[in-house]
């Protein structure tokens, strides 16, 4: 016998409220629409049971078996649900794969592509900690106080951004619906930027390989500009991390000639410098414009870095202590709220036109 459609709680409402009136089952079923069996089932059923919806088929899954999936599935999260079919198989409950994910998905655990993240060895655990710990307690003005830097690589058909389009079945290699690639991403550019939590400093393209002198010169040419441009005040900080260009002892001499004050830094810690929220904003930006050639896609990272609102930048600096906070409580490993990412997770993005741009420095 095919299932029948159950009645949506208003009805059962109201024909409950009709006989409570007075009204026949015959008169509640022709105002409404229903036959007369369906309409006293629904009373009888008020009667006894106060109009309760129908609970359903019975769980496949005893509540006994749903604890020991659930833990073996949290103490090894790479485990199939072919191994729990199995495990139940064995246990005398014979299920399908849905009906596993659908048991997990009722205990929050959901089916994820693993995220790569960088490889944390004890030592980068424990550098990583003592730095949370030293820096917990800094007063916000310390942090809007230092010019944090980084570079990326951005490739001009390369997955720089995730995007999702609507469409129907079979149609997936429409051209409107997919994103052209080429071998090795069609070539790429190198850029290095720095920020503070008063805006965006210089985006420079590095065009060759870069080195350490190559490094000391472009430090030499843009940090000092990007810092009065950004009006940072006396003292302020350099951040950068610890590349071998920027550890090397040429580095280090040239930077202590110039009397620029260096955050130490620990490896491994991508989470921990805010810039990395901006290169995934500049990314987005890129891969929405599409460019054609290397020269359009340095053009386009050149103006939308300096779109990015200097609001942004505060922001990710003002909330610095959260990203030293989530280091301790999570004992040193990178994780954000509580789930753990190798790409920081995305600023919120204006309106194109409702960015203004920066002044050139």
């Amino acid at each position: 016998m095919a299932k029948t459609k159950e009645l949506s709680k208003d009805t059962r409402n109201k024909i409950v409220d009709l006989h409570q009136a007075g009204r026949t089952e015959s008169a509640i079923g022709k105002q409404l629409g229903l036959k007369k069996s369906t309409v006293g089932a629904i009373i009888r059923k008020w009667k006894t049971t106060d109009n309760l919806p129908r609970s359903g088929a019975p769980r496949k899954i005893s509540p006994r078996g749903v604890k020991m999936i659930t833990r073996t599935v949290s103490k090894n999260p790479r485990t199939t649900r072919g191994d729990r079919v199995n495990d139940l198989q064995r246990a005398g409950t014979k299920v399908t794969k849905p009906t596993i994910s659908s048991t997990l998905r009722r205990q929050g655990l959901k089916s994820c592509s693993a995220r790569r993240v960088p490889l944390l060895k004890p030592v980068h655990v424990q550098a990583r900690l003592k730095f949370a710990r030293e820096h917990l307690d800094d007063p916000e003005e310390d942090w809007e106080n230092v010019i944090w830097s980084d570079e990326t690589k951005i490739e001009l058909f390369g997955k720089n951004s995730t995007r999702r389009v609507w469409r129907t079945k079979n149609a997936e290699l429409h051209p409107k619906n997919t994103i052209p690639t080429v071998k090795h991403g069609g070539g790429n550019i190198m850029l290095l930027g720095c920020f503070s939590a008063k805006g965006p400093g210089r985006l420079i393209r590095v065009k060759e390989r870069m080195n350490g002198a190559m490094y000391r010169e472009i430090l030499s040419e843009n940090l000092l500009p990007s810092a009065r441009a950004l009006k940072m005040k006396r003292g302020w900080v350099f951040q950068h991390d610890n590349d071998p260009k920027h550890t090397a002892r040429a580095t280090k001499e040239w930077l202590r000639q110039k009397h620029f004050k260096v955050l130490e830094w620990p490896s491994q810690s991508p989470d921990l410098n805010p810039i990395e929220n901006l290169w995934r904003e500049l990314k987005v930006c890129v891969a929405q414009q599409q460019p054609q050639n290397i020269t359009a896609l340095e053009e386009i990272c050149m103006e939308e870095w300096a779109k990015i609102p200097a609001t942004v930048c505060e922001n990710l600096v003002k909330t610095y202590r959260k990203r030293l906070t989530s280091v301790i409580a999570n004992k040193g490993y990178i994780q954000w709220g509580k789930k753990v990412f190798s790409q920081p997770p995305i600023v919120q993005v204006l309106p194109l036109e409702n960015y203004r741009p920066l002044s050139s420095f």
